[in-house]
Formats: C-alpha cells, structure tokens, sequence
C-alpha cells in the first residue's frame, strides 16, 4: 500500500492526476488508504479516472497484487446517476452514489436519523444471540456488559453524536439484559439506572452511560486537534474553515 501510495503522488506531481484541491493553500488530497481500503479522488474527468485505473495496472504489474475493479464502486459529487453510469463504463468499474460504506462507518449518511444506527441495533442483537444469557449470574451479565454491549457502539459515538432515541434504545437492551437476560423479554429492574451506572464505591455496578461515553469521545477530538498539528485531518479541517487565519487565535479558544 505504501508502494501504491507512493505511484499516486508520483502521478499527482507529474500531474496525471489532479486529486482534490482544498481551500487556503490547503493540503491536496488523492487517495486515502487503510489496511486493504482505499478510496482515490480526484477531478471529475474522463482523464483522470482512465490515468487512476493505469496506476491501478501498473500496480498489480509491479506488485502481483490486483485490485478487483469490477467490485470497485465508482462515485460522482454533483453529478447525475446517468453520468456517473458512463464514466464507470470507461474505469470498467460499477456506478453507486453516497451513502456508502467505508471502514465500517456510512460516508454521507445523515446520522440523525434513526435508520442510519441500524447496524448497531443489529450488532447488538447478533452478540446477544449467541450466548446462553439467561443460565448466566448477574455477575456474568455485568462483565458482558462491560466488556461486550457498552464497546459495541463505540466506533460510530467516536465520530457522530447520538440521537437520543438512539441511546435510550440501546441503554434498554441493557437494561433487560441486566435483570432479565434477553434483550426481548422484560423483567422487573430491581434497582433504578442512575444508582446502576454509579461508580461501584457509590454503591453502583460501575456501568457507563452511553450518552456520557459518547460525549467524552467526541470531546477527545478538541485535545487531539491542539496537540495533533502536523496530522492530515487537522489541516484539512483548517484549510476549509480557514481557522488558522483568523488573526493568528487558535479557533478553540474561540469556542471557549
């Protein structure tokens, strides 16, 4: 992936590719890679997209690693479903439009809407199915709690804010997962879910909220961006909001 990255830059500087300019002398952006994911941007042009699948070739010739075009998915911002149906037919590739998938998390999606956290309900269901919950202890039922239902949803409260029908979906799960040992039936809560989730030295079971969880990662974002200057995300961030030309103020103290 390293060598594949180092072909789009050399094809971006020999300008074969164009990728996607930022605003405000920002950073250019080509392709973003991730293990075995890879995204690559660039103008909207018939050049562009035939130069991208070249490299794509070229890479397998040198690698013996071939990137399966037909499976690959081809996107277009601003265009019609129509055109982005021609230019896949030119890259040999399929046409789809946003949202779509990327590293597990939808790209584009509106995540105030319910639908959109589907695949968290579903995790949540699909974990549960598997154990014999209800020849479990209470003990047992905490520790999969903890260690289990409240990591689950963790990845999306990372980047997106919750609705709150969201969190109050999934804190019932587990809630009758707790006292009952299914998240279908329910059972009498013998003890109310604020004195749950206090610290076990207040007399709780050391449960989290998810509401404050996700709070506390999102809100790690702010620390990241003071002290992450050179990181990719922060510039672009910068570029497009042209915070680091705001009279030289740091834009979170701003906020603050």
């Amino acid at each position: 992936m390293e060598a594949l990255s180092c072909m789009l830059n050399r094809a971006k500087e020999a300008g074969a590719i164009k990728g996607i300019v930022t605003p405000n002398n920002g950073p250019v952006i080509s392709h973003l890679l991730y293990a075995d994911n890879a995204i690559v941007m660039g103008e909207w042009s018939k050049s562009e997209v035939v130069n991208i699948v070249r490299i794509l070739r070229c890479f397998y010739i040198c690698s013996g690693l071939k990137i399966n075009i037909d499976k690959s998915n081809l996107y277009g911002i601003g265009v019609g479903m129509e055109e982005i149906g021609d230019m896949a037919n030119e890259a040999g590739c399929k046409p789809d439009s946003p949202p779509f998938k990327y590293l597990g998390l939808k790209v584009r999606a509106n995540m105030n809407r319910i639908i959109n956290w589907q695949p968290v309900y579903e995790t949540f269901r699909a974990r549960l199915d598997k154990w014999k919950s209800h020849l479990l202890s209470i003990g047992g039922r905490v520790i999969i709690i903890k260690s289990v239902m409240e990591s689950i949803p963790n990845y999306y409260f990372l980047l997106y804010k919750a609705p709150k029908k969201v969190i109050l979906d999934l804190e019932a799960m587990i809630k009758k997962f707790l006292w009952g040992g299914s998240i279908e039936e329910r059972k009498m809560h013998w003890v109310a879910w604020d004195r749950v989730a206090c610290h076990k030295k207040d007399g709780g079971l050391g449960l989290n909220k998810l509401n404050v969880v996700n709070t506390s990662l999102l809100s790690k974002w702010g620390w990241h961006y003071k002290t992450e200057d050179n990181n990719l995300w922060k510039r672009i961030i910068d570029a497009l909001h042209f915070l680091s030309g705001r009279m030289g103020m740091h834009p979170l103290q701003e906020v603050s």
